[in-house]
C-alpha cells in the first residue's frame, strides 16, 4: 500500500467514525480504536504495513505530553497541593499497588504487574475535563478534587515513562538500569530547566519579531521535536523532552498562542496513535478470552473507585463528594494506552485483555457519570440532610423579598449585573456553584448562595414564587434549558432572560421559553460599532439613536420594560414610556377561546408583545391567534393601557 492510499484510508476511517461517536456523546478516543481494530491485521487487514503509520503515531505521544508541559503551573499546584499531592498521589501508588498484586495473583511476572498497575491506574484527562464542564461542576467540590487527581495522573506519566521501559530489563541488571536512568533524566531535566528558561524566552522574542504566523510555528515545531530528540539521545523517551519543551513555554507569554499553534497537530497525530493502538486488538483473542476481560474490568473500576472513595472521605471530603469523586475516577484513560505502548515483550494474550479493558472502561464511564448523582441518593444517608441544609440557608437568604431578581450564576456577567441591580435598588438572590467565589462574595455583602440552579427545588427556595424576573447569566445552553423547563412548570408567568455567545442557539432558547435572549457577539459588534462611528466624527446622539434602534428591531422586548419595584422612583418622563406586563390566562379568564383581533386591545392604547404556551414563545402573534388557557400573554403600553387591557383579558 503507498504512503498516500495509506493516509486516505487513515483519514477517511477516522472522519466516519468521529462523527458517529460525536453523535453519540462518547469520547473520538474510542472512534479512533475501532478504527485501528477494523482495518488491522485482525479484521478487514486493510492496513497491511503498520510499521510507517507507528512511526508517525510516535508524534502524537509527543506533542499530547508537549500540550500536558504547556498547562502545567506551579502556581495552580501550590493552590491545589492537598489535592494533587495528597488524593492524587495516595491514589495513583495505592492503585498501583493493589492493582499489580491482583495481576501478579495470575501468574504475571511482577515487573510486568508494575506496569499495568501504571496503566491502569490513570483516569481520562480529556473525558472528566469535558463532562465537567458540560455539567458546569468544575469548580464544585468533587469536580475540584477530580481535577486535582487529574492534574497529578498527568504528571505521574512522565516519570512511568522512564520507570516502564526500564522494567522489562534482566531482574539482575534492573537496579542498576533505573538508577541511570533516573540519573539521566535528572542531570538533562535541570541542564534544560536550568538553562533553558532564560534562552527560550529570548529566542521566542526574537522569532515573534519577525510578525510570521509560519515561522512562529516552524519555531515551535523546532523546539519541541529538538527537546524531544535531545531526552532520546540520553537513553529517555521522546515524550519526556517534548513535556519539558511544554514545560518552559509555559513559563513565557507565549503560552496561549503556542496551544493554538500546536492543537491541529497534536489532535491528528493523537488520532493516528490511537489507530496504531487499536490495530493491535484481536476480537479473535478477546472472545476467547472474555471473563478474564470482565474480570479485569470489574476489578479495575472496583479497586481504583474503592481507593479514591475512601481517601476523598479520610481527606475531609462529605461522603456524597466522596462516592462522586470515586465514581468518574474509576474508569482507564488515554494514557494507559500510551504507556502499555511502552510495555516491551508483554504477553499477546495479558496485552490484549488490558486493551480491551481499557476500551470498555472509558465506553462506560460517561454513564457511570450519568447515574453517580441517583447513585449518591440512593446510598449516602447524609446527602438528602445536606442537600435540605443547603436549600434551607437558599431560604434564609431569600425570605423577606419580593419582586426580586433570580441571578443563575454569579461570575463577571453576574456580579455585573448585581451591581447594576444594586444602583436601581433592586433586590436579586445569586446562585452559582464556586464555594469561594460564594464565600468571598457573602463576605462582603452581596446575596449570593451556594446552590444549583439547575435543580428546581433551589429556584423554589431562592423565592422563584415571589420574583419578578430570573436571568440566567452563564452561557450554557443545556444549562438554560433547564432552567427554563423548572421556571414554567412553577411559574410559566415568570419572564427568563438568558445569555449565549452567539446567535446560534437563539432559535432554540426561544423555543424552550425565553422572554430574551442575549447573544454576546451581537452586543460586543454594537460597542465596537458605536466606538468606531464616534471616533470617525459621526455625532454621538446619532451613534446612540442608531445604536438604540437596532437594539428595539432585534430585542422586540426593548420596547418596553418590566413593571417592578421602583417604578415609584422614576420620574415623570419615564413613568409614560412604554412597559412590559405578563398575563397568565388562568383558569375561567374571559379571553380564553377569543382570539387577539377580537379582544382589539389596539383600543385601549396596547398591543401583545409576545404569547408564551407550553414553554414556546411566539413574538409578534397574528390577529388570527387564539388564547388557550394557560398562555402567558406579554401586553406593552403605558401604566393606564397595561392595566385595562389585564382587566379585558381576565374580566377582573
Amino acid at each position: 500500500m503507498s504512503t498516500l492510499s495509506l493516509a486516505l484510508l487513515l483519514l477517511g476511517a477516522s472522519v466516519l467514525a468521529v462523527v458517529i461517536f460525536r453523535r453519540f456523546n462518547l469520547p473520538p478516543v474510542l472512534g479512533y480504536l475501532l478504527v485501528g481494530s477494523l482495518i488491522g491485521p485482525h479484521a478487514l487487514n486493510l492496513m497491511t504495513d503498520i510499521t510507517r503509520a507507528q512511526a508517525l503515531a510516535e508524534f502524537g505521544v509527543v506533542f499530547l505530553m508537549f500540550s500536558i508541559g504547556l498547562e502545567f503551573s506551579l502556581p495552580k499546584l501550590y493552590a491545589m497541593k492537598r489535592i494533587v499531592f495528597g488524593l492524587g498521589l495516595l491514589q495513583v501508588l495505592l492503585s498501583m499497588i493493589l492493582l499489580t498484586s491482583l495481576v501478579m495473583l495470575f501468574g504475571v511476572s511482577w515487573q510486568f504487574g508494575i506496569a499495568l498497575g501504571g496503566v491502569f491506574a490513570l483516569s481520562s484527562t480529556a473525558v472528566l475535563t469535558k463532562l465537567l464542564s458540560e455539567r458546569m461542576q468544575l469548580d464544585s467540590a468533587h469536580g475540584r478534587e477530580i481535577m486535582g487527581v487529574l492534574l497529578f495522573q498527568d504528571l505521574a506519566v512522565v516519570p512511568l515513562l522512564v520507570l516502564i521501559p526500564s522494567l522489562t530489563q534482566p531482574p539482575e541488571k534492573l537496579a542498576m538500569l533505573m538508577g541511570i536512568a533516573l540519573l539521566k533524566a535528572v542531570v538533562v531535566l535541570a541542564i534544560i530547566l536550568v538553562f533553558g528558561q532564560k534562552l527560550m524566552r529570548k529566542w521566542f522574542h526574537i522569532v515573534a519579531r519577525a510578525k510570521s504566523s509560519e515561522v512562529f510555528v516552524l519555531n515551535v515545531l523546532l523546539i519541541t521535536l529538538s527537546l524531544a530528540h535531545l531526552t532520546e539521545l540520553a537513553g529517555l523517551s521522546l515524550a519526556l523532552g517534548a513535556f519539558v519543551a511544554g514545560m518552559l513555554i509555559s513559563e513565557t507569554e507565549y503560552r496561549l498562542q503556542v496551544e493554538e499553534d500546536i492543537k491541529p497537530f497534536r489532535d491528528v497525530l493523537m488520532g493516528l496513535f490511537f489507530v496504531t493502538i487499536g490495530v493491535k486488538l484481536d476480537v479473535n483473542i478477546v472472545i476467547s478470552l472474555w471473563w478474564q476481560v470482565l474480570l479485569v474490568l470489574s476489578a479495575l473500576l472496583t479497586i481504583k473507585a474503592v481507593v479514591v472513595g475512601i481517601l476523598s472521605w479520610k481527606l475531609g471530603s462529605s461522603p456524597g463528594n466522596a462516592v462522586r469523586s470515586a465514581l468518574w475516577l474509576c474508569a482507564g484513560g488515554e494514557f494507559g494506552f500510551v504507556l502499555l505502548g511502552e510495555i516491551a515483550h508483554l504477553p499477546k494474550e495479558i496485552e490484549q485483555v488490558a486493551l480491551t479493558s481499557l476500551v470498555l472502561s472509558m465506553l462506560i464511564a460517561p454513564f457511570i457519570v450519568h447515574y453517580s448523582e441517583k447513585v449518591v441518593m440512593r446510598f449516602v444517608a447524609n446527602e438528602w440532610l445536606m442537600r435540605s441544609m443547603q436549600l434551607t440557608q437558599i431560604a434564609a437568604q431569600s425570605m423577606g423579598t419580593e419582586k426580586h431578581a433570580i441571578l443563575c450564576g454569579f461570575g463577571r456577567n453576574g456580579q455585573y449585573l448585581a451591581r447594576f441591580l444594586t444602583q436601581e435598588n433592586i433586590n436579586y438572590i445569586a446562585l452559582d456553584l464556586d464555594p469561594d467565589r460564594v464565600r468571598e462574595a457573602a463576605g462582603a455583602g452581596e446575596a449570593v448562595v451556594f446552590g444549583d440552579a439547575s435543580r428546581k427545588e433551589a429556584l423554589i427556595a431562592a423565592g422563584l414564587m415571589r420574583a419578578s424576573v430570573v436571568i440566567i447569566t452563564v452561557s450554557d445552553t443545556p444549562l438554560s434549558e433547564k432552567i427554563l423547563h423548572h421556571v414554567h412548570e412553577v411559574r410559566p408567568e415568570v419572564p427568563v432572560i438568558v445569555r449565549t455567545i452567539d446567535e446560534r442557539d437563539m432559535e432554540r432558547l426561544t423555543r424552550a421559553g425565553a422572554a430574551e435572549v442575549v447573544p454576546e457577539a451581537l452586543e460586543a459588534s454594537l460597542m465596537l460599532a458605536s466606538h468606531a462611528l464616534v471616533l470617525v466624527g459621526i455625532p454621538i446622539n446619532r451613534v446612540l439613536k442608531r445604536i438604540r434602534q437596532t437594539r428595539s428591531q432585534r430585542y422586540s422586548l426593548l420596547r418596553g420594560f418590566y413593571h417592578g419595584a421602583t417604578d415609584r422612583e422614576w420620574d415623570d418622563d419615564d413613568e409614560h414610556q412604554p412597559r412590559l406586563h405578563s398575563i397568565w390566562l388562568t383558569p375561567g379568564a374571559a379571553a380564553i377561546g377569543m382570539t387577539l383581533d377580537k379582544l382589539n386591545l389596539e383600543q385601549l392604547g396596547c398591543e401583545v408583545s409576545a404569547i408564551r404556551r407550553r414553554g414556546i414563545r411566539a413574538v409578534e402573534p397574528a390577529p388570527e391567534t387564539l388564547l388557550e388557557e394557560g398562555d402567558v400573554v406579554v401586553v406593552l403600553g403605558d401604566t393606564e393601557g397595561v392595566t385595562a387591557a389585564e382587566e379585558r383579558l381576565l374580566q377582573k
